[in-house]
């Protein structure tokens, strides 16, 4: 399709000459036991998480307020979220029960963990997938340089789906670029998309171009930032972006979240493809714009501001907008109920 879319540790020095081959077993080794003891940290931040949040979850109060849409069709939307009523769910009534979650840059299925137990508990289908090079997707993020490429598992859900079945798309940050990609691509199984303080960029824009007003342009970006990946050499360009842990705990993307939730991504967040984020989506109304299009507003977001994301819906209109009040950029871990009251909210919509 083109690149326009159409659809090291330190080395022990002790010791002389002879021993050079048991120091190099031996760093070896420490690697292998570095990365087993990370992955073993993982699974235990994730199986605390999921047994706080269970404990916790009766307690969680927290609400959100759904403003209205700049969409004609905003009479459409029902008031249970406006209101503090939850309406009843009658899964009979639904077009589809089934939720695709995909997650944003650096994250992967595994951020979904409330988001899903939520949604099976009132008898919903959520599938969280792990985009290439993402989560536990064995593939190196640093050879990932379209966003096709990186997309390919959500595309090939798609593909796979029965001819007369449908889902509801989320995409959360730099994923509303993959979802936006997948509506191009598969907009006849495709019954809503929603937003998560997401990149839904408009024709020939670039996801990144979502993020310039916070970061800086692409440009300066690529040359200035200290995040940068180079996969391919230092005289190669830039494969990917890494935050380091420290800025993954200042607050970037977590300043609501609870600190489990934030142990379990300082271990979990992997290297962003680079390629695809800088790529123009080619969207036509033919395809993109035949999906009804949601999107939710998170209004303590300190990597992307409200003001980008009312500029967003500004220059893009969905047909529905919703707003959750003291939440970060990680809504599925500091606001879950608000989150899925939304999705079931949209879920219902005829």
């Amino acid at each position: 399709m083109g690149s326009a879319f159409g659809c090291m540790p330190k080395e022990d020095l002790s010791g002389g000459v002879g021993s050079r081959s048991k120091r190099g077993s031996k760093s070896r080794s420490q690697r292998k036991m570095a990365a087993s003891e990370e992955e073993l940290l993982h699974r235990q931040a994730l199986a605390m998480a999921i047994q706080q949040h269970q404990l916790s979850q009766r307690f969680e109060g927290s609400m959100s307020r759904r403003i209205g849409s700049t969409s004609s069709r905003r009479r459409d939307l029902p008031d249970s979220i406006t209101n503090g009523k939850q309406q009843q769910l009658v899964l009979e009534d639904l077009e589809t029960r089934k939720i695709i979650l995909v997650h944003g840059e650096g994250f992967g299925a595994w951020c979904w963990y409330k988001i899903i137990s939520l949604l099976e508990e009132v008898g919903l289908n959520p599938v969280a997938l792990d985009l290439r090079g993402s989560g536990i997707d064995n593939t190196d993020p640093n050879s990932i340089t379209t966003l096709a490429d990186y997309s390919k598992p959500l595309t090939d859900y798609l593909h796979n789906l029965l001819d007369d079945e449908k889902v509801i798309l989320v995409g959360h940050s730099c994923g509303g670029a993959s979802i936006s990609y997948a509506m191009e691509c598969y907009p006849k199984k495709i019954s809503k998309a929603v937003f998560l303080t997401a990149t839904m960029v408009l024709d020939g824009q670039k996801p990144f171009d979502v993020f310039s007003e916070e970061l800086a342009s692409a440009d300066v970006f690529l040359k200035e930032s200290q995040f940068l990946v180079y996969g391919n050499g230092s005289d190669n360009p830039p494969t990917g972006l890494m935050f380091d842990k420290q800025h993954i705990r200042s607050g970037l993307y977590f300043n609501q979240s609870p600190p489990k939730d934030i142990s379990l991504a300082t271990v979990s967040m992997r290297t962003i493809p680079l390629e695809p984020i800088m790529e123009k989506l080619s969207l036509t109304p033919e395809n993109y714009g035949m999906v009804r299009r949601f999107f939710i507003q998170t209004l303590d977001d300190r990597m992307l501001s409200p003001d980008v994301q009312e500029k967003l819906v500004r220059e893009n209109p969905p047909h529905g907008i919703y707003k959750i009040k003291g939440s970060d950029h990680c809504p599925f871990f500091s606001k879950p109920q608000s989150l899925y009251k939304i999705l079931l909210e949209i879920a219902q919509l005829p």
